[in-house]
């Protein structure tokens, strides 16, 4: 996984272009690593370690940092040849899409908007070092697909040769996993990635949520999406991952399971055959009360009492949705009175997913409270029908998502083959 484009690494992977450093140097300035001339300190390591223990939910222990920081070397590693790969191809990742992917962690975690942020800079850890971490996950994936060019683009003959194969599938089980990746570059790294798996298996059995470590440690394309990688054919497992998830209940953790190029973590978020599932379709509608300044947690203010006082008292009176969008309009239709149709399986957290999948139609919610102001929510309809196979910008996605990934693996290992990489112990 990856850093920062714009400026210097957040945790300080400091990019200069340096000659090479002769080993007593190197143990006086504490680096870590020399990667093409580029420069990883310890100092980068240390706090790329506690960004590490604080998502696990592990303590602040030297000791225990101590053991983790081969592993994190390694990481950082592969992502200054990232930064270096996307600086070569001069790719600039939009700040709105850095936004988009922290705001996506957040909510799968049912954090609100800035929860993350809080957590890191009351662990004393730059908001930046994460930033910097999805801008290069963004950036990367960039360069895979300029590396893919007009190879990246599906073509018809392709779709539906997929569809043709979609079709031969029908009936058959499909595991929807989430994974975590941490790869071995060279033997000698074996027992470090080892330890290093074990490690965060036991953080994520202990409550540590899976799409944040995901997100910030495994070495997949997955990562951008905390890990998720969809509805998988068994086929398209490692076979030691595949016998594993053949037996797992939903919502387990697997051990680390030793694949080809490293060790995978696997989590099952469910089971389906494919072709024969249902999807529920939700309409709902939602009367949205700001609160007079975002809530950031401790005492309430006066204004965001009323503000609750006034969504409990307003809830006796919603009988039907055209109440509830005249009740949002009142409010000055901050948010949409209707968003449209909800994909119930979709919707995050997992808390708001069970409120919406077993609110009775036409009944009010109780009133739900973030950080902005105070939401009711009434679903008018509730649809459920077969979902039969994929759309055509579906099955297009799938192949570009299998593309990306197959050529990153490929263009991590050039990268590796061509480098010039000195490790330093710690000094």
């Amino acid at each position: 996984m990856k850093f920062s484009l714009v400026c210097s690494l957040a945790l300080a992977l400091a990019a200069a272009a340096v000659g090479p450093v002769p080993n007593a140097q190197a143990q006086s300035a504490q680096i870590a690593a020399v990667v093409n001339g580029s420069v990883i300190t310890n100092q980068d390591v240390d706090a790329r370690a506690r960004l590490f223990a604080l998502s696990a939910g592990l303590p602040q222990d030297p000791a225990i940092l101590a053991r983790l920081k081969p592993q994190i070397t390694s990481e950082l590693i592969d992502q200054t040849l990232q930064l270096q790969a996307i600086e070569k191809h001069k790719v600039v990742v939009p700040q709105a899409r850095i936004a988009a992917a922290l705001a996506r962690i957040n909510k799968a975690n049912g954090l609100p908007a800035g929860g993350l942020e809080a957590k890191l800079r009351a662990a004393g850890i730059p908001y930046s070092t994460l930033v910097n971490q999805f801008r290069i996950e963004l950036g990367w994936t960039s360069v895979l697909k300029k590396q893919l060019g007009e190879g990246l683009r599906p073509t018809r003959q392709d779709i539906l040769a997929e569809q043709r194969a979609m079709k031969r599938e029908i009936g058959q089980t499909q595991y929807h996993i989430a994974e975590i990746f941490i790869p071995i570059e060279r033997p000698s790294q074996e027992a470090n990635a080892k330890h290093f798996a074990d490690t965060v298996i036991k953080q994520l059995r202990n409550g540590a949520p899976f799409p944040v470590v995901a997100a910030q440690f495994s070495q997949s394309q997955s990562a951008l999406t905390g890990g998720d990688r969809g509805w998988v054919e068994p086929d398209l497992l490692d076979p030691a991952v595949r016998s594993i998830v053949e037996r797992m209940p939903a919502g387990a953790i697997s051990d680390p399971v030793r694949v080809a190029g490293g060790y995978e973590i696997v989590q099952l978020l469910g089971t389906r055959k494919f072709g024969e599932q249902s999807e529920t379709l939700l309409h709902i509608r939602q009367a949205f009360l700001p609160f007079p300044a975002p809530f950031e947690g401790g005492q309430p203010t006066a204004g965001q009492l009323a503000v609750l006082s006034h969504a409990n008292a307003l809830r006796g009176t919603l009988h039907d949705c055209s109440a509830v969008s005249a009740a949002n309009a009142a409010a000055g239709n901050v948010r949409k009175a209707d968003p449209g149709p909800i994909n119930l399986a979709t919707v995050q957290p997992a808390a708001f997913q069970s409120l919406l999948g077993g609110l009775p139609i036409g009944q009010i919610s109780q009133p739900l409270v973030s950080h902005r102001g105070v939401a009711l929510v009434m679903v008018c309809s509730r649809e459920t029908s077969k979902m039969g196979l994929p759309s055509v910008p579906e099955i297009a996605n799938l192949l570009v998502q299998r593309r990306v990934s197959l050529e990153s693996q490929q263009l991590m290992d050039a990268l590796h083959r061509q480098a010039i990489i000195q490790r330093y112990p710690a000094g």
